[in-house]
Parts: structure tokens; C-alpha cells; sequence
């Protein structure tokens, strides 16, 4: 009788080991690990977006002459 007692708690032990730690742990790493690949997608595409934007020339913000300057005469009284 002792035995089926003491046998009973082992297997209510375990089940509990398993069902609420070895379960949720590898649950948390599976989704840990998944979102640290998202980041790193993220992150590659971001650098691949700056390396473009760095290769294209950037157009120099050239005054226009005729609009900027305004010619004037000085009046001496």
C-alpha cells in the first residue's frame, strides 16, 4: 500500500515537472529565439535600406541665380 502511495507521488511529481516547467520553458525559447530572428530580419533589412540610400547620388541643393539675387542700386542722398 505504501508503495502505490509512494508511486502515486512520483508520478503526480513528474507530471507536474513537465507540465509546468519543462512545457512553458520550451515554449518561452521557441518564441525568445523566434522574435530574436524577426530582429535580426529587421535589422538586415534597415542596413540594406541605408546601403542604398547611401549609394545614390544626392542631388546638391544648387541656388538658383536668377530667383536668389536680387540686383539693387544704392541711393546716396
Amino acid at each position: 500500500m505504501i508503495k502505490l502511495i509512494f508511486y502515486g507521488l512520483v508520478i503526480y511529481l513528474i507530471y507536474k515537472l513537465v507540465f509546468e516547467l519543462i512545457i512553458p520553458v520550451s515554449k518561452a525559447t521557441s518564441q525568445m529565439s523566434e522574435k530574436v530572428r524577426q530582429m535580426q530580419q529587421q535589422q538586415q533589412q534597415f542596413q540594406q535600406q541605408q546601403a542604398k540610400q547611401a549609394a545614390q547620388p544626392q542631388k546638391a541643393a544648387q541656388p538658383n541665380a536668377d530667383k536668389d539675387y536680387i540686383e539693387y542700386e544704392e541711393v546716396k542722398s
